[in-house]
């Protein structure tokens, strides 16, 4: 038999706790009720698995539920966003993606699925930047005396392993005045860093993989592309503080519905990240990765997709290039 104090001490929290939560919060008790599968359009162990797996591990531990994280990688991310758009609207396919595959893809390729328009926003988790990277023995040691040998004629090489830092360092270009640069190709990202490790190329612009290699002196950091300086080297500046506009850049990770997902279940998935995303482990693990952490609504998602849709279509035109 429950103590009556006992009682009405669980009854005030229960009132309590149902105040402080919106009414949206409770709209689908019997969700989720069996496992949800989570499409990552990436192979396994890339910046959006790894947030991927944290997030949804977390997630099963808050409902109680599974959700397992399915990698559909091929085509940069469009094999697998494809996949998730054409699955039914139900809440049990979710898609963690990343704004390349969501928001440029879409520009570059002829894909079956709209940046926004073929999917629920549910949260905005994280945000990984962009590096500028050098071999070290380029001539250059800061951002601006790169910028000057570009500028000079100098002829430099800069390598990119995904269609984002190949657009990223075709507006560069642009925004230097700098047409002489080669845009070098490489299949992936791996080899885009270790191109400059080993001194085939001048310089790179990096989602932040060469963390250690800047640390080990392997490379050299010249510039970070995010409106903050990166806690990983703080003694970096960024592109904004050296006077070079137009170059913000940062690639995000967010989970989606398909469209047409009850919204009731995507405010109660919304509700869910935005506690994983104040949980301590899970900023510490983040911090970790040199991943930003961040929060928002659906509706602030989908602004950001929608944002990141038009920038991209915007430069692709202006610098004019074709990847496929």
């Amino acid at each position: 038999m429950v103590n009556p104090c006992r009682r009405r001490f669980l009854a005030a929290a229960a009132a309590a706790a149902a105040c402080e939560l919106p009414l949206h919060a409770v709209a689908a008790p019997s969700y989720p009720d069996k496992p949800v599968r989570v499409i990552v359009p990436f192979p396994a162990g890339g910046t959006t698995d790894v947030v991927a797996r944290l997030a949804m591990q977390k997630l099963g531990e808050l409902t109680g539920q599974s959700f397992v994280v399915d990698n559909k990688g091929g085509a940069n991310g469009v094999i697998g966003t494809e996949l998730a758009a054409r699955a039914a609207p139900d809440g049990y396919t979710l898609l963690m993606n990343t704004a390349g595959a969501q928001t440029l893809s879409p520009v570059l390729y002829k894909t079956s699925y709209e940046a926004l328009g073929s999917f629920e926003p549910v949260s905005h988790l994280c945000d990984v930047g962009f590096v500028v990277i050098a071999r070290t023995d380029l001539p250059a040691g800061s951002l601006q005396e790169l910028i000057a040998m570009a500028r000079q004629g100098k002829p430099l090489s800069a390598s990119s392993g995904s269609s984002m830092i190949s657009l990223i360092t075709e507006q560069f270009k642009k925004v230097v005045a700098a047409p002489g640069i080669v845009n070098a190709q490489y299949k992936g990202t791996g080899p885009q860093m270790q191109a400059v490790v080993a001194g085939e190329v001048d310089f790179s612009f990096d989602s932040f993989t060469s963390v250690e290699m800047i640390r080990s002196g392997k490379v050299k950091a010249l510039a970070v592309l995010l409106p903050q300086r990166a806690p990983a080297f703080p003694q970096v500046p960024t592109v904004r503080e050296l006077g070079v506009p137009g170059m913000d850049f940062s690639s995000w990770s967010g989970l989606l519905a398909p469209k047409g997902t009850p919204q009731e279940i995507v405010n109660y998935l919304a509700q869910q990240m935005d506690r994983i995303m104040q949980m301590p482990d899970v900023l510490a693990k983040l911090a970790g990765y040199n991943y930003v952490p961040r929060r928002s609504t659906p509706q602030e998602f989908g602004r950001l997709i929608a944002a990141d849709h038009e920038r991209w279509k915007r430069i692709v035109k202006e610098t004019g290039i074709t990847l496929g």
